[in-house]
């Protein structure tokens, strides 16, 4: 009453609702809305509630316990309840809808007049179907034969790569066209057939994983095993060592040492071979004018020696002859090729063995290729040394012997020689690009 009446007093205007709500004491108002949203969300008061709200009663069982809900009653009892996935959409507050009664938007058929509600239903039992929904029903009718068709996930049933297409090609026309058209038309279709990658399914190599090792290498090897495989090791330093002293012989034997003076001596005789020397020059000369007189002569008598009517004729009947005579050969080659006819089979026969030894070397060449290490880099592969122990080293027991092979560097030469890995070289230093250095001009000293 004392705040209205200084405010009175103070005459301010309250003609606005911003200068209202800063000149009038709210609070309690704001206090009493809180206490009802309160109320609204919690529910009634205690004090207002009932009893049934706020009580249960047990009734015992006829043996004196509490009562025992079957597993019936508790599946009819979850049934009932709300889901805790769909409990979250829901509002946890017990605040009624402000707006009782909203606006609601029909829908289309909800809109229409019952009259042409029930002339519709007419139409569609009696068969009467617009073209928009003929073409519907064929669309829908389409993706339900699609849908059963379509593998499920993970069924692997039927091979891609074998199934010829079902579509029918009848409508083709495979006469007028030619193959590069129809391989277009068919992948543009797409009823393309696919082929198989030849190298699917097929082994690098067909050398086995783990060979089997020499019987010489064993710890307690027999006498003509370990014989054996020392025997094959010479064998191959022998081949070795005689390729070694080809090379040798072939280049480095092959030259001669000179001394510097007869080395420039020999360039200068190899660079002025073949050149003429003064004399030489001059009678060619000689030579050179006599031919250029000669050859004026002739042009001069050529042109005034023509052919006459006669030497034409001559001329003509010449190449006739010639021509006849080029038959007759023929004709004649024809007649004897006919009495040859048992030496041209035999050289057809001939010709067909060596084929077939040709084929055959070729078949155990690529057979041959398939136990080999193909090149898949620039490095060449290099096998590893063979293991072998001198009579002196073998123990003759497992327990004394010495290991004298790497198994990893073992599997890794495996896998080159398979061709899993392709052979290289260690790298020690990178190759890095050389970075040209130079002085700018404004940084050049000039003494």
């Amino acid at each position: 009453m004392c705040k209205k009446l200084n405010m009175r007093s103070l005459k301010i205007s309250k003609k606005t609702k911003k200068a209202w709500r800063k000149h009038i004491d709210l609070s309690d108002v704001d206090n009493y809305l809180e206490n009802v949203r309160l109320d609204e969300r919690l529910g009634l008061p205690f004090a207002e509630r009932k009893d049934s709200e706020l009580y249960t009663l047990e009734t015992p069982n006829l043996r004196g316990t509490h009562a025992v809900s079957s597993k019936a009653k508790n599946r009819l009892e979850l049934k009932k309840k709300v889901p805790k996935c769909f409990s979250l959409l829901g509002s946890d507050s017990l605040i009624s809808d402000p707006i009782a009664k909203r606006n609601r938007v029909k829908q289309p058929e909800e809109r229409k007049n019952p009259i042409t509600r029930r002339l519709e239903q007419e139409r569609l039992i009696s068969g009467r179907l617009k073209l928009k929904e003929k073409l519907a029903l064929k669309n829908r009718a389409i993706a339900n034969e699609k849908r059963k068709n379509r593998p499920k996930r993970g069924d692997f049933t039927t091979d891609i790569w074998s199934n010829e297409p079902s579509t029918n090609l009848s409508y083709i026309n495979k006469e007028w066209m030619t193959t590069d058209t129809i391989r277009h038309t068919l992948t543009h279709l797409g009823l393309k057939k696919r082929k198989l990658p030849s190298s699917v399914g097929q082994k690098p190599s067909l050398l086995p994983p783990i060979e089997i090792p020499h019987p010489g290498l064993s710890y307690n090897p027999s006498f003509n095993d370990h014989q054996c495989l020392l025997r094959d090791i010479a064998n191959k330093e022998l081949a070795l060592m005689k390729e070694e002293a080809h090379l040798d012989r072939v280049t480095t034997k092959m030259f001669q040492k000179v001394s510097l003076e007869q080395r420039d001596q020999k360039i200068m005789e190899e660079l002025s071979e073949g050149l003429p020397s003064i004399s030489q020059n001059s009678k060619e000369e000689t030579v050179s004018l006599n031919n250029e007189d000669s050859a004026s002569l002739t042009k001069v008598c050529s042109q005034s020696l023509r052919k006459t009517k006669k030497q034409k004729r001559k001329q003509k009947e010449q190449k006739e002859l010639s021509k006849q005579l080029k038959e007759r050969k023929i004709e004649k080659k024809k007649i004897t090729d006919i009495y040859r006819l048992k030496h041209i089979k035999m050289s057809l026969d001939a010709s067909d063995k060596k084929k077939d030894m040709l084929q055959k070397k070729r078949a155990q060449k690529k057979v041959k290729k398939c136990f080999e290490p193909k090149t898949l880099s620039k490095v060449k592969f290099i096998p590893l040394e063979s293991d072998f122990k001198l009579g002196e080293e073998l123990t003759g027991s497992l327990r004394n012997s010495e290991p004298s092979s790497n198994i990893l560097k073992d599997r890794f030469k495996s896998l080159q020689q398979r061709n899993i890995l392709a052979p290289g070289n260690k790298v020690l230093k990178l190759n890095k690009a050389r970075v040209k250095r130079f002085i700018k001009p404004d940084h050049k000293i000039l003494f």
